[in-house]
């Protein structure tokens, strides 16, 4: 082999080498898992949002332990026993009466434990149009309003009934103002490409800046309202626990997917 020819081998067998070592570097690392939580800064405030993703999380609701209604993220911890380990973040979920049943309905694992609330009355939970948020079999999150949920025919899998909608089709709730004077710690979710986007407010804010957040900025077509100053998070990827206590209905999303 001539010497030209030996030079051209080693060049190859270097370059090779250089396209292997670049086809197994960091560039064919997997990417970093999305944070279940973030926080969101929009016309001042902030805002955590906290996503449920079908086949990637598990999504349960929660009312009642062994001594009765749980109330608080510790009794919540407690009763998942060992899957507290798989919490993804978890936050109240809806309104309650003052014995913390739920005012509406609410569904879980496919019980009902309470029925849909067509009734009016004075309060936030009946500012129609008022809604559902519910799971299907599959894992797929929706809210809907009201009588169109009870014109479906579903049978959800975990479903809570809160009001108002504070997004139905695009368009924000006709009753909500742009920037009232009640103020308050709000927490809601919205469901955008099959996606369930929870958000809880960092401080006490306006119904109108709570909703143009979940339209304007999240871009969620529709959004319901869970309630506001019990308003509580669980988020171990943010290192908090909110101690708030005499809460209602709780939900969870558990990382890896799960029925």
């Amino acid at each position: 082999m001539s010497k030209g020819a030996r030079m051209f081998r080693t060049f190859l067998a270097g370059a090779l080498t250089a396209v292997l070592g670049l086809a197994v570097g960091p560039s064919a690392a997997a990417p970093a898992p999305e944070p279940a939580c973030r926080t969101v800064r929009f016309e001042g405030d902030g805002f955590v949002v906290c996503r449920y993703v079908p086949g990637e999380g598990e999504l349960r609701l929660a009312l009642n332990g062994p001594g009765g209604p749980l109330g608080n993220f510790v009794a919540l911890k407690a009763a998942l026993g060992p899957g507290a380990g798989r919490v993804a973040f978890a936050m109240n979920a809806g309104m309650y009466e003052p014995d913390r049943a739920p005012v509406g309905l609410f569904v879980e694992a496919g019980r009902q434990v309470a029925p849909l609330n067509r009734a009016t009355g004075n309060g936030n939970f009946y500012m129609a149009p008022n809604g559902v948020f519910w799971v299907d079999a599959e894992g797929r999150p929706h809210v809907d309003e009201t009588a169109a949920f009870a014109g479906l025919g579903a049978k959800p899998r975990w479903a809570t009934q809160s009001g108002p909608l504070l997004v139905s089709g695009g368009a924000l709730h006709p009753r909500i103002v742009p920037n009232g004077t009640s103020l308050a710690v709000r927490n809601g979710v919205g469901v955008k490409d099959g996606q369930a986007l929870f958000v809880i407010s960092d401080r006490p804010v306006s119904f109108g800046r709570f909703a143009r957040f979940l339209k304007n900025e999240l871009g969620c077509p529709d959004a319901l309202y869970l309630d506001g100053t019990v308003s509580a998070l669980w988020a171990p990827e943010l290192h908090r626990r909110d101690d708030q206590t005499g809460l209602g209905p709780l939900v969870v999303v558990l990382k890896g997917a799960g029925r």
